[in-house]
């Protein structure tokens, strides 16, 4: 019986208030952008024509009834969002450099998203899923820890592909040790990754990203895919390797940038509806173009969700480049 659901997405919701200019009276402005990881990714899917479901937990609050509201304006399916009185949604202040790199302060002591309970999850549809993807900011303390690894269970037992996106915040963690230790016990539990260049090298100790792809595949997984910022990709699997070039571009805002490319790359995958090994080096080669157009879309505007491209801009835009 084929899935209903091509992805749904566990983790956090928020609100990014991203630096916009500056006012008549000298002071920063800060933009309300809707955005979280998760969510982010899921955009993608839905905007290039898959259905998707968030799950997870906001407030009761303007902040998390916005949030709810845009990821239904996005075709995300938020049955799986519950709404508790007793927390605040999350919100993270975004401060950019010159380079569209960001620097990130959250109030979130403790947030709605953290306080998701096993009891809470929708079974249901985490067994009608053909991908669960989940990231890091859901361990960095109970009950979300827990909730998150029995969602994993529930879903890899009904067949779904465990997609895993560690997302390193260090403020949200007590130290970078536990942070390490967190992000890279649940590796075996995955069959995809996309981890930045720092993360990888974070998480392996090892000295270059060819060696941090060899470690993190050796813990089981499918697929690595480490992100370079403006180099494009490395793309590894058990035959294949290639660093697959990113798109130049103008970067006003890289939040999004990871989420997007990995949204991109898993949409392209889902086109093929094949199983993650058995994608040939041309495919590969073609998740990796997409979502490194997806990013490089994504980068020339201001927040997580507002970015997100269409799929006709996403499809112009390869088209545009590679016909050249």
């Amino acid at each position: 019986m084929k899935k209903e659901i091509a992805i749904a997405a566990l983790g956090e919701l928020l609100i990014d208030f991203t630096e916009a200019g500056i006012s008549k009276n000298g002071r920063k402005l800060f933009e309300q952008n809707p955005g979280g990881a998760p969510a982010n990714l899921l955009t993608v899917a839905s905007h290039m024509g898959y259905r998707t479901a968030f799950i997870g937990k906001i407030g009761t609050d303007m902040h998390g009834a916005f949030l709810k509201k845009t990821l239904q304006q996005e075709g995300i399916a938020t049955g799986a969002v519950v709404e508790d009185e007793h927390y605040f949604t999350t919100l993270a202040f975004v401060e950019i450099d010159e380079k569209g790199e960001r620097n990130f302060s959250f109030a979130r002591k403790p947030g709605a998203d953290t306080q998701l309970q096993t009891e809470e999850l929708d079974v249901k549809l985490l067994s009608d899923c053909r991908i669960f993807h989940f990231g890091s900011l859901s361990l960095t303390q109970e009950p979300s820890r827990g909730t998150t690894l029995e969602a994993i269970r529930i879903a890899k037992d009904a067949g779904a592909l465990i997609s895993y996106d560690p997302n390193y915040r260090a403020s949200l963690w007590p130290d970078e040790e536990t942070a390490v230790a967190q992000m890279k016990s649940v590796i075996p539990l995955a069959d995809v990754m996309k981890v930045s260049d720092e993360e990888s090298l974070l998480l392996t100790g090892a000295a270059d990203y060819e060696e941090a792809a060899d470690q993190l595949l050796s813990n089981g997984l499918k697929l690595v895919a480490i992100t370079l910022g403006s180099k494009g990709a490395l793309v590894a699997t058990s035959t294949y390797r290639e660093i697959v070039k990113a798109f130049p571009v103008n970067a006003v805002d890289t939040t999004g940038a990871g989420d997007s490319f990995w949204g991109g790359f898993l949409s392209c995958y889902l086109s093929y509806d094949k199983k993650m090994e058995d994608l040939g080096v041309e495919e590969l080669r073609r998740c990796a173009l997409t979502g490194n157009a997806t990013a490089g879309l994504c980068v020339q505007k201001r927040g997580g969700i507002p970015s997100i491209p269409t799929r006709k801009e996403i499809e112009e835009f390869i088209r545009e480049r590679t016909d050249r």
